[in-house]
């Protein structure tokens, strides 16, 4: 990938993974990124997987020969997560006079790791903290940002002044390789990673943000995915939108978990009542067999949400539950919530959903439930009118 004449990228990318971070499906692969900054000193900017470290070794080692067999005089780990730290001692080794530039906390997690956190050859870097590649005026300054909790607390961003590089860790990442052309472009799967690893932390994520908006940035080079160069705005505006559990896109996610149909088809119904009614969007979503994290996604992109399902030893339906956790986990909020409960005798889901939601803040429920017993008459079809018509307001 193209950065610079004097900013390569030594990344590498992965299509043997099936789940990064054991759960989230990749089918597309995943990207370890990493970056040499070359100025009268050399910086090399994050490792990558433990079983990529020898391709990385060699990407850099070629940027070196050709930038006439020079030696790298920094690495700088601005994520210890280990698909971005794992092959830091093995660079130690081959570059042994190389010093480390991290955050305090990222040395503990070394010390941690690998046995040692290399108190010979360490720079602490934190808030403010300026590196100087170059000994002329105009040369390559990296400036340090800390990030804590975007995502891990051991995190800090560099920006490059020369070049108006920002170097944001796992920030303004996505899932796919970078050798994938993803027809989706960049918001789909960056949405999806978003709010699956890093949807906790939006106050963090906003103060970020905050301390963004006094560089001049043209360039964001993230842990994963591609470079960014075009349109910077779009890319810090569609973040805050998220950081902040604003609306992304005006529609209503219909999420629904049903056992033996027919609570597929209450959902099935108001979706199709929405759309006639001129919904600009409507996503239905089958829980227990779509990705979790697709309907998180849709969760927080929409302002708006329906959740039908079933009762379940008086309870909510298991996958309704589970969902709903991965909702509040992430600090769901600021959203209207339509609700359709079905039950055999006792219908009591819409009463345990409302309950898990009790922490969330700036929930508001339809006052149109609709309630089903076993199976869809034709009120509860005039009911789903009334809860359609309450959520399009």
């Amino acid at each position: 990938m193209k950065i610079c004449d004097s900013i390569k990228y030594v990344g590498v990318d992965d299509h043997e993974i099936d789940l990064f971070e054991g759960q989230f499906e990749v089918p597309n692969g995943m990207a370890y990124n990493s970056y040499v900054i070359l100025d009268d000193k050399i910086a090399v900017m994050d490792s990558v997987d433990a079983h990529f470290g020898e391709e990385w070794l060699s990407n850099i080692a070629d940027v070196l020969e050709a930038a006439g067999g020079r030696k790298p005089d920094y690495l700088v780990v601005q994520h210890m997560e280990m698909d971005h730290s794992a092959n830091i001692k093995a660079f130690t080794d081959k570059y042994p006079e190389a010093k480390i530039v991290g955050s305090k906390m990222s040395f503990n997690m070394m010390k941690s790791m690998f046995g040692t956190d290399f108190a010979d050859r360490q720079i602490v870097a934190g808030e403010g903290t300026e590196l100087e590649l170059g000994a002329a005026a105009g040369d390559h300054t990296l400036k340090f940002i800390a990030a804590p909790n975007v995502h891990w607390p051991e995190v800090i961003m560099t920006y490059d002044v020369k070049e108006k590089v920002l170097f944001a860790a796992d920030a303004f990442g996505k899932f796919g390789a970078n050798d994938y052309d993803d027809p989706e472009g960049w918001a789909c799967e960056a949405r999806r990673y978003y709010f699956g690893i890093v949807g906790k932390f939006g106050p963090q994520v906003q103060a970020v943000l905050k301390k963004a908006e006094g560089l001049e940035i043209k360039t964001i080079c993230s842990l994963h995915g591609p470079v960014l160069s075009d349109n910077i705005k779009y890319y810090l505006d569609t973040y805050n939108t998220w950081s902040s559990y604003g609306v992304e896109s005006e529609g209503i996610v219909v999420n629904y978990t049903s056992v033996y149909g027919s609570t597929k088809k209450a959902a099935e119904k108001i979706a199709e009542i929405l759309k006639a009614k001129g919904c600009p969007k409507v996503a239905l979503n089958d829980l227990a067999r779509e990705d979790i994290y697709e309907c998180v996604e849709d969760a927080f992109r929409y302002g708006k949400m329906i959740l039908a399902t079933t009762t379940y030893c008086g309870g909510v339906f298991p996958k309704m539950r589970e969902f709903i956790e991965y909702l509040t986990e992430r600090n769901y909020q600021n959203r209207k919530i339509g609700l359709i409960e079905n039950g055999s005798w006792v219908p009591s889901a819409a009463k345990g959903i409302v309950a898990m939601f009790e922490g969330s803040k700036d929930i508001t429920f339809a006052e149109n439930k609709v309630t089903i017993k076993i199976t869809m008459t034709e009120e509860n079809e005039a009911e789903l009118e009334k809860l359609a018509d309450e959520m399009l307001k």
